[in-house]
């Protein structure tokens, strides 16, 4: 037990070198483990992945591992799956697939920065996020549009269809019978 203590010890050492380490986040990981499970213990997977913040709700990393987007170890899991040290757990959710492996095992939920210390993020990175340029916005000052630029406007917006057909109903209405 002493020899798996300094193996993970020895894990850990080139991370605990930097000076950056928060005594805060330190005492944080110190009560997570020691409210956490014992060595050898194990974990649901419902309540790990919610633990370590890699879904908001336990129920819906139980509701992820039911519908087949949760793997350990290359196996579709139960939510009751008990996870260990070392399993590699693929998720995904909302659009983007979470590769972690386990460091450490916790059941209650936890702070981001402990949370970050109790896995190995091996995720690619998420696709870069894309801004639609704002349909119709005109410049401030501009004054007002002309009849082309409300026609573009009406065009960009998909209410030109509309406006033709509300002017082609109301030329029908205007016929009279004796002409």
């Amino acid at each position: 037990m002493a020899s798996e203590e300094s193996a993970v010890n020895d894990d850990q050492a080139p991370a605990a070198e930097p000076a950056e380490r928060d005594p805060k986040v330190e005492a944080a990981v110190a009560a997570a483990e020691a409210a956490g499970i014992a060595d050898g213990g194990t974990v649901r997977l419902d309540s790990w992945i919610w633990a370590v913040r890699l879904v908001k709700t336990r129920s819906v990393g139980a509701s992820a591992c039911r519908g087949g987007h949760v793997h350990v170890n290359g196996e579709r899991v139960k939510p009751a799956y008990a996870v260990r040290v070392g399993d590699e757990v693929r998720l995904r959710h909302d659009g983007r697939e979470r590769i972690v492996v386990v460091k450490r095992l916790i059941c209650k939920r936890v702070g981001a920065p402990v949370a970050v210390q109790c896995y190995v993020d091996n995720s690619p990175p998420p696709p870069p996020r894309q801004s639609a340029a704002p349909a119709g916005v005109r410049d401030r000052g501009t004054g007002r549009p002309t009849k082309r630029d409300r026609r573009d406007l009406e065009r960009l917006r998909g209410l030109k269809d509309s406006a033709a057909a509300a002017r082609t109903s109301r030329r029908g209405d205007e016929e009279q019978p004796g002409r």
